[in-house]
């Protein structure tokens, strides 16, 4: 299901549907197809659209804020075209295009884009598949060139050994992001119940393991050859560029490559229930889950946006439905619905995880409940208001990044044809009615069948909501003709020579945001910057201390965290249900946070709404009412995520993780949200002392970042200067666990799919132009960079995983230096083994002539995209307060960085890389990777998921090891590799 925009504009002067400028049609050349401006305050993306003779489609978007260029190739193909017994294709090919073309060596993609300082990503979901650049904007050239490579001159450089690796990879993608993660499976389960056998949205788009085993290298150059022509793609470009300048590039390396067979758009009918089909399965949860799930309808549809407002009023919120039949009487720990549209259908969703004591059966019949009370009491002009207001500062956030302006601009022209769809979108919200939603409501959910999913604990199978009654039959199926019959590989034939990589323009002139400082006569110290590019302003508060307060009473550790959850509820004057509907109409929010050394408020709003969402600021941060009924119910809620974390291998790693390198009696050995014994004890009087103590202006630091300037934006906060500041002393760190050896400390995971990798120690404290700095540049290499060493190993040569990496992470404390990921478990103990021998060949041998070089050119151009959206500004200021930092310590930085020598390097390797000194921890199948690890020769400790020992095995004498490690480095081809970014069920990145 690809992301919707959805998108309103109320108060502004607003953008109508614009006729573009039309031009003939040409055969034999390019000539201008659209034009759209923007007219006064409209809310418009401003573009040229351009169609190459062999039917690529050229946008481009104009934006000299900031020196930057993002680069948008978009296919109409996801994993819709694939056919049945293929399933994944369409993800699994958009692995193999970074792979190396005609012109471009293996891996070599990201490498030369990162070298130049970008950052690049492929995505793919049910209907399209895109590749993605940003850079810096002299390197425009290059990011066409790339591309261009890849859609016209593939295939000869495909080879098997590559098409293994990354089937590997993407199963362990799969392993990662769906077998092994709780409730992985819930988008899989539905889609095989909604959507008839054989429906292009009846696998998802990950697919089978057992399909991506059948794939052939010889399916994957039919894929490529029927559905990567340049006719059914779209090249969006956006940024520090100008129309003739793209065009005239997108010409030359896209213009010859020969047009690919046709592809017309799909239509099917949306699927039809005859009753309600109950469907489960076992899983290692806590919790259970209940999702009903409706055929609905598919983007763009004229009835949308009246199913979304729908699913907010039913489970979008504090004020929704759902949360006060549910969340807020403790008969669930979360209830939502949501309305996801794809090109070709789309699903209507409640999805509710009920407290112990609570049903499944319960749960339906609450929802069931939830639609009697909606009919009953309708749409009110206030839900309505919200859901407009609320989707006008979407619109404008969203419009903050080239990034997020070219996605949209490639969606809508990829899916309608036209990427001037914003201005028809804001139309539609705004002409959205009460009777509509009702209208949709009583079309799509009355009387209507659904898919009713049980997902319940393993050994729980009685717990269902009601017993299955379907099982997908394919009877009557038949399949769609032969796409793929008679393709040929035609490569495209120029004028130039393609195999020289294009020179960069002049580099660009990056400017930090000016800022200005001031502080209130309370103590705060503050920090803005002007950003006039969208209408809305930031404000971010810090306040020192967060968990580590908690070292004073570790008894009630998790205080921190549940102050925090407990100022996002009522105020003095207001309930929580209240706040939250006015930031709705505002289009605002305000949310309170603590991590372990802060707790944080984070104001978003747009300024023409900033004075009424500060006087709700006002209210939640100077007036809270700490409700005893709000406590209980944030308090069972905690005390059940914690319970429920034992089922989640990933956080018990971190936490696990933590409490080796920490020790006992150091509070950063515990998380964050505290321990069950912990977060018993802590009363509501507890909460309350907590912030009267701690909760001071005196700690705190503002940044504010937006349309404003320093003399308007300080006297609308003149009510902080009522905040009464107060001492607050921050415990000194208590001393970290040491470590004598390098030990394994294993965790069972029973039957997991993948093990979870930690290893590290304690290294160095924050320091912007220091060692910390100066490591962090060692480390790029090694761990931190997409073609670093450990990724480039683990990734791409040996497919163990999906991604591996390495990073320090100290703040004004001394904090880790970790290496990690999560690997299939049969390859848990060769992992161990590479993530050591990277370690140790980084610390004994150091850099290559070429890996500093590159790290100087990557880190140093990588500046162009720091100060781009209000979110990086912010990002860049709070440094500044919170480190004391020199207004050019970005300056400084770029020095060292430039002038750092190979010896520099290597003596920081030496330093901080201390690999006879680090644990080892992995969370996995005892069963299936012990064995493995006990050859590996060192001492195994086993723990439960609280970290507590439960059996200690010595190391294997040095005489029957059969790895002796650290090992030396073995030859193997340089490659270069990507990395990883977290997935969802509906759009799955590469990285």
């Amino acid at each position: 299901m690809f992301k919707k925009v959805k998108l309103i504009v109320l108060g502004l002067a607003l953008a109508a549907v614009q006729e573009p400028v039309l031009a003939q049609k040409a055969t034999t050349q390019t000539k201008l197809v659209e034009k759209v401006t923007r007219k006064g305050s409209e809310l418009v993306i401003p573009y040229e659209k351009y169609v190459l003779p062999n039917g690529l489609t050229v946008v481009v978007h104009e934006d000299h804020s900031d020196p930057i260029v993002h680069v948008d190739v978009t296919y109409h193909v996801g994993s819709a075209r694939e056919e049945v017994g293929k399933s994944g294709f369409a993800h699994f090919f958009e692995h193999m295009m970074f792979q190396g073309s005609d012109h471009v060596g293996d891996d070599e993609h990201f490498k030369i884009v990162s070298e130049a300082g970008g950052t690049l990503n492929g995505s793919t979901n049910r209907d399209r598949t895109n590749y993605y650049e940003t850079l810096p904007a002299n390197q425009l050239e290059t990011a066409l060139w790339l591309e261009a490579d890849r859609m016209g001159f593939l295939l000869d450089a495909v080879t098997q050994k590559k098409f293994e690796n990354q089937r590997s990879t993407v199963k362990n993608e799969r392993g990662q992001n769906y077998d092994n993660r709780p409730y992985g499976l819930v988008s899989e389960k539905v889609a095989q119940a909604l959507y008839p056998y054989g429906h292009p949205y009846s696998w998802t788009t990950i697919g089978y393991l057992e399909d991506l085993n059948r794939g052939t290298l010889d399916d994957l150059k039919n894929f490529f050859l029927r559905w990567y022509g340049p006719n059914n793609a779209t090249l969006t470009v956006g940024g520090d560029v100008t129309p003739q300048q793209v065009l005239k590039l997108a010409e030359k390396y896209f213009g010859s490559i020969p047009r690919g067979p046709e592809v017309k758009n799909m239509k099917l009918p949306a699927p039809t229930l005859t009753q309600d089909r109950y469907i489960s399965y076992e899983d290692n949860i806590r919790f259970p889950l209940l999702q009903l799930t409706y055929a609905s309808v598919p983007a763009y549809h004229p009835d949308e946006v009246a199913l979304d407002c729908l699913a907010e009023i039913l489970g979008q919120g504090k004020t929704s439905i759902l949360y006060k039949n549910l969340i807020k009487t403790q008969k669930a720990t979360s209830a939502s619905a949501s309305n996801y549209t794809s090109e070709l259908a789309g699903q209507f969703s409640l999805s509710i995880m009920p407290f112990p004591g609570q049903s499944l059966a319960d749960m339906e019949k609450a929802v069931r409940e939830a639609f009697t009370e909606f009919e009953k009491t309708g749409v009110s002009d206030d839900a309505l208001t919200r859901y407009k207001s609320s989707a006008e500062a979407n619109a404008i956030y969203d419009l903050s990044s080239v990034a997020g302006k070219v996605a949209q601009l490639a969606a809508y022209q990829t899916y309608l044809g036209t990427p001037n769809q914003l201005p028809r979108e804001l139309k539609k919200i705004q002409s959205l009615t009460k009777a509509d939603v009702m209208r949709v409501y009583n079309q799509y959910i009355k009387g209507k069948h659904a898919v009713v999913l049980s997902v319940v604990p393993k050994g729980k199978a009685d717990a269902v909501a009601k017993a299955d009654n379907f099982k997908v039959d394919p009877t009557g199926y038949k399949a769609p003709k032969d796409e793929y019959e008679g393709l040929k590989y035609v490569k495209a034939k120029d004028n130039f020579d393609r195999s020289k990589r294009p020179a960069s323009g002049p580099n660009p002139v990056v400017k930090v945001p000016p800022f200005w400082t001031d502080k209130i006569a309370n103590g705060i110290k503050v920090i803005g910057t002007k950003n006039e590019e969208i209408p809305t302003v930031t404000l971010y508060f810090t306040l020192k201390g967060g968990h580590r307060l908690e070292a004073k009473d570790p008894t009630k550790a998790g205080i921190a965290s549940l102050t925090a959850a407990m100022l996002n509820e009522a105020s003095e004057k207001y309930t929580a249900e209240e706040i939250s509907s006015q930031l709705d109409k505002l289009g605002s929010s305000i949310s309170f946070g603590s991590d372990a050394d802060e707790m944080t408020v984070s104001v978003q709003s747009l300024v023409k709404n900033l004075d009424a969402t500060l006087a709700l600021l006002e209210e939640r941060m100077l007036h809270p009412r700490f409700d005893q009924t709000d406590f209980d119910r944030l308090k069972k809620q905690r005390l059940e995520a914690i319970a429920n974390q034992s089922t989640q291998p990933t956080v018990v790693a971190n936490n696990v993780y933590n409490k080796l390198l920490y020790g006992e009696g150091n509070i950063m050995a515990v998380p964050v949200i505290g321990t069950t014994s912990s977060v018993q004890n802590i009363t509501l009087a507890d909460v309350k002392k907590f912030y009267q103590d701690n909760f001071s202006p005196s700690v705190t630091n503002l940044v504010i970042v937006g349309d404003t300037e320093q003399k308007k934006i300080l006297p609308k906060l003149a009510f902080l200067n009522k905040w009464v500041p107060k001492p607050v002393e921050i415990p000194t760190q208590a001393t970290n666990a040491g470590i004598d050896k390098t030990k394994i400390f294993l965790i069972d995971k029973e039957k997991a799919a993948q093990s979870e990798i930690r290893i590290g120690y304690i290294a160095l404290p924050y320091d912007a132009t220091g060692e910390y700095y100066k490591a962090r540049i060692m480390n790029y290499l090694l761990g931190g960079a997409f073609s670093s060493r450990i990724n480039m190993n683990l990734r791409e040569d040996k497919g163990f995983t999906y991604g591996a990496r390495s990073a320090f992470s100290g703040t004004e404390y001394a904090g880790p230096f970790t290496a990690s990921a999560g690997v299939r478990s049969n390859a848990s103990d060769s992992s161990v083994v590479e993530f050591m021998k990277e370690i140790k060949r980084m610390r004994d041998e150091g850099v290559t002539d070429a890996e500093l070089a590159f790290v100087k050119s990557a880190m140093g151009q990588s500046e162009a995209r720091s100060y781009e959206t209000p979110i990086q500004k912010a990002a860049f200021l709070n440094n500044i307060l919170r480190y004391d930092l020199d207004k050019d310590y970005v300056t400084k930085q770029n020095q060292i960085l430039q002038n750092i020598t190979k010896a520099e390097i290597n003596a920081l390797a030496k330093k901080y890389l201390p690999y006879e000194k680090m644990n080892i921890l992995l969370v996995g199948d005892k069963a299936a990777i012990k064995p493995g690890l006990e050859k590996l020769g060192y001492e195994i400790v086993e723990l439960d998921t609280e970290g507590n020992i439960l059996k200690q095995t010595s190391a294997i004498p040095e005489s029957t090891k059969q790895v002796n490690l650290p090992m030396e480095d073995t030859k193997r081809k340089k490659k270069k590799s990507k990395n990883t970014e977290k997935t969802g069920p509906a759009v799955i990145r590469t990285f």
